[in-house]
């Protein structure tokens, strides 16, 4: 039986990833990406709380380790460096799901309510960093500015990765982000 098959949480991601492509997020049921998955609808909300949270899933996951590899990194470096140890540690967690990601952003793009909650995941993340940095002794507005440049940052840098047509590195599309920021507010 299917429904025994390990991986019910990876299998009920990819299920609704494929049926959002094929049939549109809102055209897409519960009960249809379980059935896809092999699995029940209660399985499905064991494991999501609704076919939104699918797709953000591990936002939470990005989160804690932007925000734990900056604040490390804050004892020894700069706030910008710091931001970019965190960017670094956040591109390593993408770096073998790319296709998962280019698919799972083309759906994203074509909802309203999809990058509304993609926007909000950012800003958690920017307010997350802030508080991080704050703690770390940087006042205000530097902390605010320095997240919300560290989010805009990655933004740019995981567009461009997902845009590439070669197998560019994430994190070196980040640092190359990073660089042409400190070149914009260094005047060149």
């Amino acid at each position: 039986m299917g429904r025994w098959e390990p991986n019910a949480r990876g299998r009920l991601a990819t299920a609704a990833l494929e049926l959002y492509s094929e049939r549109g997020y809102e055209q897409t049921t519960v009960v249809e990406i379980a059935r896809r998955a092999g699995l029940t609808e209660r399985t499905f909300f064991r494991h999501y709380a609704d076919k939104r949270e699918v797709l953000f899933a591990g936002a939470g996951d990005v989160q804690e380790v932007y925000v734990r590899a900056v604040a490390g990194a804050l004892k020894s470096s700069a706030p910008i460096d710091a931001l970019a140890v965190g960017l670094d540690a956040v591109s390593e967690m993408f770096a073998d799901h790319r296709d998962f990601v280019r698919s799972r952003q083309v759906v994203i793009m074509a909802n309203p309510e999809l990058q509304e909650r993609d926007l909000i995941k950012l800003a958690s993340i920017s307010a997350a960093l802030a508080a991080t940095l704050r703690r770390h002794g940087v006042t205000e507005p530097a902390a605010s500015l320095a997240a919300e440049a560290g989010v805009a940052v990655f933004k740019v840098g995981f567009e461009r990765w997902i845009a590439a047509d070669d197998e560019q590195e994430m994190s070196q599309l980040m640092r190359d982000s990073l660089d042409e920021l400190k070149a914009v507010t260094a005047g060149g």
